[in-house]
C-alpha cells in the first residue's frame, strides 16, 4: 500500500473521529474547537499572505475571539455591526502606524476573518440550534458528500473541465452528480432523522434542497481556496493534517456550506432557531 495514501486514510479516519466527538460531546465543546479551528486557518492564511510574523496580525486574533463570544451569547444580530467596528479599527491601525504596513496587508486582515472566522462561525451556530446534533452533518454533506459523489461521477463520465485554469481534474458532469448525490444523501438523512429535528416538516424535501444548494456552494468555496493557492504559488496552505495539508485545506468548503446550511435552516425550518 502507498505509504501517502496510508498517511492520509489513518489522517482522514482520525479528523472524522475528531469531529464526531466535538459534535456529540456538546455544543460547548463545538463552540471552542470551531474557535480554535478558525484561530488556525485564520493563522494559516495569514502566513500565505505574509502578515502572519508581523506585530499587527494580532488584532485579527483578537477579532476572532471577539466574534465568536458575540455570536455564543447574541448570535448574527450584530454582526454587522461587528465587521464595520473591526473594519474601523484595522484602518486606525493602519493610519496611525503608517507607512509600516501595506494597503494589501491591512485589506488581508480584513479578509482573513470574514473569509474564514465569521464562516466557521456558522458551524457552531448550526450545532447550538435545538436540533444542532441532527442539522450540523448538513454542512459536512454538502461539502465532502458532494466531493465524493463528484469524483465518482468525474471519473466514471467526466469529459467536459469546469474549470481548467484552477482545478483541471474537476468536470461538469462530475460537479452535477455531486450536487445529485449531496441531495440524495441529504434526503436519505432527513428521513433517518426525520422524527428528532424539530421546526421542520417535511425534513427530507428541506435537507435535500439544503443539500444540493450546499454541494453548489461547497464547490465554489474549494475553487476560491485553489485559486487564493495559486495566486501565491502554494500546494497547500499548511502541514498540520498529515496527507491533508492544513486546516483551511480540508475545510475550504465547509466555509462556504456551514452559512448556507444555516440560513436555509432559518428560511426553511420555521421557527428553527426559536
Amino acid at each position: 500500500m502507498n505509504k501517502s495514501f496510508l498517511t492520509r486514510a489513518i489522517s482522514g479516519v482520525l479528523l472524522v473521529a475528531i469531529i464526531l466527538l466535538t459534535v456529540i460531546i456538546g455544543a460547548d465543546v463545538c463552540f471552542i474547537a470551531i474557535m480554535l479551528a478558525s484561530l488556525i486557518g485564520l493563522a494559516e492564511i495569514y502566513k500565505v499572505v505574509g502578515i502572519n510574523a508581523k506585530k499587527l496580525s494580532i488584532l485579527g486574533y483578537v477579532g476572532t475571539v471577539v466574534l465568536f463570544i458575540m455570536v455564543r451569547f447574541t448570535g448574527y444580530e450584530h454582526l454587522g455591526m461587528f465587521i464595520v467596528l473591526y473594519t474601523l479599527v484595522i484602518l486606525a491601525a493602519y493610519v496611525f502606524s503608517f507607512p509600516a504596513y501595506k494597503t494589501e496587508e491591512m485589506m488581508m486582515l480584513i479578509f482573513g476573518v470574514i473569509y474564514v472566522s465569521v464562516m466557521m462561525s456558522f458551524v457552531y451556530s448550526v450545532r447550538a440550534s435545538e436540533s444542532g446534533i441532527y442539522t450540523v452533518w448538513l454542512i459536512f454533506i454538502c461539502a465532502w458528500g458532494c466531493d465524493t459523489c463528484a469524483y465518482l461521477t468525474g471519473v466514471t463520465l467526466g469529459k467536459h473541465k469546469m474549470a481548467p485554469v484552477l482545478s483541471p481534474k474537476k468536470s461538469i458532469e462530475g460537479a452535477v452528480g455531486g450536487v445529485i448525490g449531496a441531495a440524495a444523501i441529504g434526503a436519505l438523512y432527513g428521513y433517518i432523522v426525520r422524527n428528532q429535528v424539530v421546526g421542520i416538516k417535511d425534513t427530507m424535501l428541506v435537507f435535500a434542497l439544503i443539500s444540493a444548494a450546499g454541494a453548489l456552494i461547497s464547490m465554489v468555496g474549494d475553487l476560491a481556496a485553489s485559486a487564493i493557492k495559486r495566486n501565491y504559488g502554494i500546494k497547500d496552505f499548511g502541514k498540520l493534517i498529515p496527507g491533508h495539508g492544513g486546516i483551511l485545506d480540508r475545510f475550504d468548503s465547509i466555509l462556504f456550506t456551514a452559512p448556507v446550511v444555516y440560513y436555509f435552516l432559518v428560511f426553511l425550518g420555521k421557527n428553527y432557531f426559536g
